[in-house]
C-alpha cells in the first residue's frame, strides 16, 4: 500500500503572518514529502507494504521507522493549526487542562517552556497517559503512541518548521503556534 503525501486542510497563505507561505512549501513540500517517498521507497516487499501507518510505526525501527513516524507527525500537525484559531482551550480540553494545571495560562507556559527547551529536533506534545493529560517531549521522529500515549495536540520544534520565519528564534515561532491551535481538532482526539 503506498502511503500518500496528504493535502494541507488550509491554503499554504492560510497562517500567515505566523507560519509563513514559504515555510510551508519547505516544511511540507519538501520535508514532510521526503518522508513520504522515502517511505514508499522502503517498503516494497517488506512485510510492511500493506501495512497502515500505524501498524508501520509500531512494529519498524530504524530508517522505516523515523520515516513512517514522520509521516504521522507531520500530518498530525498540519491538523493541529487552523487559520483564526488560537486563544485559550475550549470544550473538554479546556477541563482536563485547567484540572491538571490550574489554569490555561499556567499549561500554555509550562508547555511553552516545554518545547522551547526541547534539546536538538523534535517534538512537544499534549499527550493522555492512562486517562491523565501531560506534557511530553520527543526527540527525532520519536512519538507518543510508542510510548502507550494517545497524541492530543503537537508542535514541531525541528528548525524546518520556523527557520525561514523566525531564524534560531523557536520561542517567538512557539509564541505564534498559540494563535494556531486547532482546539476543535484537539478536542477530537479526547
Amino acid at each position: 500500500m503506498a502511503h500518500e503525501l496528504p493535502k494541507l486542510p488550509w491554503a499554504d497563505t492560510a497562517l500567515e503572518p505566523h507560519i509563513s507561505a514559504e515555510t510551508l512549501s519547505f516544511h511540507y513540500g519538501k520535508h514532510h514529502n521526503a518522508y513520504v517517498t522515502k517511505l514508499n521507497a522502503a517498503i516494497p516487499g517488506t512485510e510492511f507494504e500493506s501495512m497502515s501507518l500505524e501498524d508501520t510505526i509500531m512494529k519498524s525501527e530504524g530508517g522505516l521507522f523515523n520515516n513512517a513516524a514522520q509521516v504521522w507527525n507531520h500530518t498530525f500537525y498540519w491538523n493541529c493549526l487552523a487559520p483564526k484559531a488560537g486563544g485559550a482551550a475550549t470544550g473538554a480540553i479546556a477541563d482536563k487542562i485547567n484540572a491538571k494545571w490550574g489554569s490555561f495560562d499556567k499549561f500554555k507556559d509550562d508547555f511553552s517552556n516545554a518545547a522551547a527547551t526541547n534539546f536538538g529536533s523534535g517534538w512537544t506534545w499534549l499527550v493522555e497517559n492512562k486517562g491523565e493529560v501531560e506534557i511530553f517531549n520527543t526527540s527525532n521522529a520519536d512519538i507518543p503512541m510508542k510510548h502507550g500515549m494517545k497524541a492530543l495536540m503537537t508542535i514541531d520544534v525541528w528548525e524546518h518548521a520556523y527557520y525561514v520565519d523566525y531564524r534560531n528564534a523557536r520561542p517567538k515561532y512557539i509564541e505564534g503556534f498559540w494563535n494556531l491551535v486547532n482546539w476543535d481538532f484537539v478536542n477530537s482526539n479526547l
